[in-house]
């Protein structure tokens, strides 16, 4: 089945099971409520075997015969050896008396694995595009893995971002490899430093955008969409418009950034004598001041189009890693090996089985949201097999575990024997007395 004929699927199976309606459904599918009335009336005759179409598997009226597309694999074997596909096909109609189109003779020799003599690369027209007219208006950010400190340390990897209108670097970092907190950390600064662009280009590594290769969920068929990477989703909420380069060429600006730097940054790192990532972002950061005074270009319009950040935004929310979790019945969330308890907050007392959103932040701490809010939470206390787990690497390192006693200020004091509490309740009663009187 097609992808579209499997996503038909999973929409029919919803209305079959009643959690949608057809007119819904029908706008999923794109289809016509009386088309989709149909199909869903077929589907329950003939099973999924209703989604493919009538004529799939059948002949076409206007296929090509056998012993055509033989007798023209024949001689091009044979008498026209060496001609290429365009001229193969004038020679059958004008020699032959063969009349076929050069796709399907293209499409017939391929069949059996004969490749055109003659491979000609279709001409492309490029030329040079023109800056945006302002700063802000478009960062082109990418990662260059590279020698940088030439053998002295480990390889690194710096990413970095330049603007389109003005060819200002407004930040840069090395890293040991190109990954998310790398381009979170520089994103971040920027956004502090200048404000938030309007938009990035960018290539289409996985860090930006979900590999194709990857099964679409269920989620994703519905939504009709591919699932936001971590990067992507931190654009969507800074309301940067994502722009994927078709090639290297296309983010030309960046990659010329790259032949500079690996030419004057790494002389300077030499100079430096810098050996491990810390002393190379050190040097960078007293690099990229004296780059931009020497490269920067003047924009065409003097504003500046970087958009101000909400005073309400907490930016720590925006740059961190968002992971959806379950409330376990004891309100623990776990969470790669750490366990964190989640208490009562916002009105609420219980937050078991419910979907909450982990933040994880990039100095390595976590925060847990609902509904936008966040909830307070507690270290959980260690389950038994912990706790073993716990004693015996203990009693191996040669150190006994003592038993904690609570301390005299919040040890809890048992009443006496003679306090008020111990004593029942007895209700008085009170005697009344009547007076005759004459």
């Amino acid at each position: 089945m097609s992808a579209k004929e499997q996503r038909r699927l999973v929409i029919l199976n919803e209305l079959e099971g009643g959690r949608l309606r057809v007119a819904e459904g029908a706008e999923m599918m794109e289809l016509s409520g009386r088309q989709a009335r149909r199909l869903r009336a077929a589907y329950r005759r003939e099973g999924a075997k209703a989604l493919a179409h009538g004529n799939r598997g059948r002949r076409p009226h206007n296929a090509l015969e056998d012993e055509v597309a033989q007798r023209v694999v024949a001689l091009t074997r044979e008498r026209y050896v060496g001609v290429n596909q365009q001229h193969l096909t004038e020679l059958l109609e004008e020699d032959e008396g063969i009349r076929l189109s050069r796709a399907t003779v293209r499409r017939v020799l391929l069949r059996v694995g004969i490749r055109s003599p003659q491979r000609r690369r279709a001409p492309k027209h490029r030329s040079r595009r023109e800056r945006k007219p302002r700063e802000g208006m478009l960062l082109q950010v990418d990662g260059s893995p590279h020698d940088w400190l030439e053998g002295r340390g480990p390889r690194l990897c710096l990413v970095g971002a330049i603007d389109d209108a003005t060819s200002h670097v407004p930040y840069a970092v090395f890293r040991e490899q190109e990954d998310i907190q790398g381009y979170f950390a520089m994103l971040r600064r920027i956004v502090e430093t200048k404000g938030i662009p309007l938009s990035l280009y960018h290539d289409k590594h996985t860090i930006f955008i979900s590999p194709k290769k990857e099964v679409e969920t269920v989620e994703e068929q519905l939504a009709g969409k591919r699932r936001l990477t971590q990067v992507g989703r931190a654009l969507e909420e800074l309301g940067i418009t994502p722009i994927p380069a078709d090639s290297a060429e296309a983010k030309g600006r960046i990659e010329r950034l790259w032949r500079t730097f690996q030419d004057r940054l790494v002389s300077e790192l030499r100079l430096a004598d810098a050996r491990d990532i810390d002393a190379a972002n050190r040097m960078l950061h007293r690099f990229l001041p004296r780059y931009n005074r020497r490269f920067v270009a003047p924009p065409a319009e003097p504003e500046c189009a970087y958009r101000p950040v909400d005073p309400g935004l907490d930016l720590a929310t925006v740059f961190c890693l968002k992971h959806t979790r379950t409330v376990a019945p004891d309100n623990v969330v776990r969470f790669k090996g750490r366990c964190l308890q989640v208490l009562r907050s916002h009105g609420r007392t219980s937050y078991a089985r419910a979907r909450v959103e982990v933040h994880e932040r990039m100095n390595g701490s976590l925060a847990i949201y609902h509904g936008g809010l966040r909830l307070s939470t507690t270290t959980a206390p260690l389950e038994a097999p912990a706790l073993r787990e716990r004693s015996n690497s203990q009693r191996q390192a040669g150190i006994t575990p003592e038993l904690q006693t609570s301390s005299p200020t919040t040890a809890r004091q048992k009443p006496a024997s003679d306090h008020p509490w111990h004593t029942p309740f007895k209700p008085q009663r009170t005697k009344r007395t009547f007076s005759l009187t004459a």
